[in-house]
């Protein structure tokens, strides 16, 4: 009886939301508000942009989806429609339909125009989004390259959570010989020279390629609209490092988000394995690593590592 009730629950729990979705939407296409400040994280995959995410989530002051959105941007412009070159989007991409779009689709999940969205092929796009957002904010999520790059190789052994976007690909992949043929993560560009490499130089590139792309962005972001959080900080004092980024974008941490960001590393987002720093010197890919590591030398000492 227990499991029933439980599922009734669930059942209209459901169609509540459904219901709140769509007169959000009616509200919407009435008064057609439009979001003017949002705030982007950014930073490689596997560099802990989820657990940034998710902690601004709880802020009172952002409207979140809690979860990423690739699917909702990569339907706005197609990567099919690019020929699948790479996830860059500039600002010549910038369609005027764009930001109305964006808009209501927020909206109806959140209810506010003030939201906070994480989706890591949108490190590539920085230029588009200050296009469409002139005050939006962006939090740089960044990791050491070894821990990184590390946790990149782990996420290409896990197809079915990191390529479900790419099973469109025209391309055939054989990555490490063949043993993946699913491209997970992003596109960066030049990609296809990587289609038939070693998975710890598809790996290096990948981290060069997105934080180069968002170093290079930060060039025109003014800089009370930029906000750099270092992962090895967060997991050495998660409260004033949370604490320090809320403070930069006008934020509250509240006594509650301080709680949160108190037991946030007890309850990792989307962790391979435990918490801790340089795991990859003790760790199954030390050697893959210790070759490419002078690959990304050069973005590494650019981002303070």
């Amino acid at each position: 009886m227990a499991d029933f009730w439980l599922k009734v629950d669930k059942t209209l729990r459901y169609h509540g939301r459904q219901v709140l979705r769509q007169c959000r939407a009616t509200v919407w296409r009435i008064n057609r508000p439009i979001a003017e400040q949002p705030v982007f994280i950014v930073g490689c995959s596997r560099a802990g942009t989820t657990l940034v995410y998710k902690t601004f989530s709880e802020s009172d002051e952002l409207g979140t989806l809690q979860r990423e959105t690739h699917d909702f941007w990569s339907e706005l412009h197609p990567l099919s429609k690019r020929n699948w070159d790479s996830h860059v989007l500039t600002e010549k991409d910038v369609v005027n339909s764009d930001k109305s779009i964006i808009s209501e689709y927020f909206y109806r999940f959140t209810g506010t125009m003030q939201f906070v969205d994480k989706n890591n092929q949108n490190g590539l796009c920085i230029s588009y989004l200050h296009a469409l957002f002139p005050k939006a904010k962006f939090v740089y999520v960044k990791r050491s390259p070894g821990d990184n790059i590390n946790s990149l190789i782990e996420g290409w052994g896990k197809a079915d959570e990191f390529a479900t976007w790419s099973n469109e690909l025209p391309d055939d992949v054989s990555v490490e010989n063949g043993k993946y043929k699913q491209w997970c993560f992003f596109l960066m560009p030049g990609w296809r020279k990587y289609l038939n490499a070693s998975v710890e130089d598809v790996c290096a590139a990948q981290y060069v390629a997105i934080n180069e792309a968002i170093l290079d962005a930060k060039k025109a972001i003014p800089e009370d609209q930029w906000t750099e959080i270092s992962y090895e900080d967060l997991l050495k004092d998660p409260v004033n490092g949370f604490k320090d980024a809320f403070d930069e974008l006008n934020l509250s941490f509240t006594p509650a988000l301080k709680a949160h960001c108190e037991n946030v590393l007890a309850t990792p987002y989307n962790a391979f394995s435990e918490i801790r720093l340089d795991k990859w010197k003790d760790g199954r890919n030390k050697d893959r690593l210790d070759r490419v590591l002078p690959q990304v030398a050069d973005v590494a000492k650019r981002m303070g590592y």
